[in-house]
């Protein structure tokens, strides 16, 4: 047994031997034929078996549109927020919305309401009428990474608050050479964009990310859409401003106080996301020139939100922790909602005004 046993151990060494040699072999040829050393024919063995290459990151987007980066110069610029008139005076005599990358319907005095047009990443000339700065528009501003701001004026309560904003404070008062003047009255002031993207101080600047935005092409697969006709909103008050969406080839079209929504160009106002953002509004400690008391908009906390996209309705809610954040909307299982790339409206409307269609 003693001999059979150390005959098998001597064979087991004799392969083991062959085996190595024949490792080293292949290692010396691999060696010979790349002209290298083993340490180097090593590290692309490694590289080889490494598997694919992983995948190039997607392209850069805007942060208001989620829309392909074009020009990286405008992309690193900072928002404009322009105060626009929307009463039934200045219907039909605006201009440049069409080319805002978001907007904001706030309600102001008597139940009227008042925009708040963001641009970023298109240029307009003419905006207008350009109209007064209210307190809600301070909050509006906060997320946005100082913003330039441009008004036609405020009282100064909403002066003093605009001046200690997270903004940069492009106004009437402050800045009048840039702004243009067409006729008279509270309507008369117009202005162009790359005038005020010229004034940018160095400390402002581009806007974060805002939405989440689905891919080019892809459908709506959030929690709980559903297909929509639009939505109808009445904001309550002496002026009960009516406004409706209904979905058109391009996203929504929109209506206000029962006649279709149209620049002074005859171009209809459409977006391709809407989103009602349900909130509460306290009184601002203003009154304007009538007297009347100034709302305000109740921007941080958490609330309902009605999204349309996609040809759909999503219910969910809205989230904002602080005045520096960004406004989340995410689906009835708390996950985000994507919007389709494009330009968003965003009404700022009481709790239980709003209908689908």
């Amino acid at each position: 047994m003693g001999r059979d046993t150390a005959r098998v151990n001597t064979r087991r060494i004799a392969v083991a031997v062959a085996a190595v040699l024949v490792l080293l072999g292949g290692v010396v040829a691999a060696v010979l034929l790349s002209g290298g050393d083993g340490e180097q024919a090593a590290e692309e063995t490694t590289t080889t078996t490494a598997g694919e290459e992983p995948p190039p990151p997607p392209p850069p987007v805007l942060p208001l549109t989620g829309l392909p980066v074009g020009d990286p110069v405008i992309a690193g610029r900072p928002a404009l927020l322009v105060k626009v008139d929307t009463t039934r005076k200045a219907l039909g005599r605006q201009n440049g919305l069409n080319a805002a990358d978001v907007v904001y319907v706030e309600m102001v005095e008597g139940g009227a309401t008042r925009l708040a047009a963001v641009y970023h990443s298109v240029d307009a000339d003419p905006v207008g009428p350009v109209r007064s700065a209210r307190s809600t528009d301070v909050t509006l501003a906060a997320n946005l990474n100082r913003p330039l701001f441009a008004y036609s004026g405020a009282n100064q309560g909403v002066l003093d608050q605009v001046r200690a904003g997270n903004l940069v404070d492009l106004g009437f008062d402050a800045h009048p050479g840039l702004y243009q003047s067409r006729g008279s009255g509270v309507l008369r002031f117009v202005i162009a964009t790359p005038a005020f993207f010229g004034a940018a101080p160095p400390d402002s600047g581009p806007p974060p990310q805002y939405f989440a935005f689905r891919a080019e092409g892809e459908g709506v697969t959030v929690a709980g859409a559903e297909p929509s006709n639009g939505v109808g909103i009445a904001y309550p008050g002496q002026a009960n401003t009516q406004v409706r969406y209904e979905p058109v080839p391009e996203g929504w079209a929109r209506s206000q106080d029962g006649a279709p929504h149209a620049e002074a160009s005859g171009a209809r106002i459409t977006a391709t996301n809407v989103i009602v953002q349900f909130v509460e509004y306290g009184d601002a400690g203003f009154r304007d020139v009538t007297g009347a008391a100034s709302p305000e908009a109740i921007l941080v906390g958490e609330g309902e939100a009605w999204v349309l996209t996609g040809g759909t309705l999503v219910r969910g809610r809205w989230s904002r922790p602080d005045p520096g954040a960004v406004t989340t909307f995410t689906d009835s299982a708390g996950q985000p909602i994507a919007l389709t790339p494009g330009r968003t409206w965003i009404e700022l409307a009481v709790p239980g005004s709003a209908n689908p269609l």
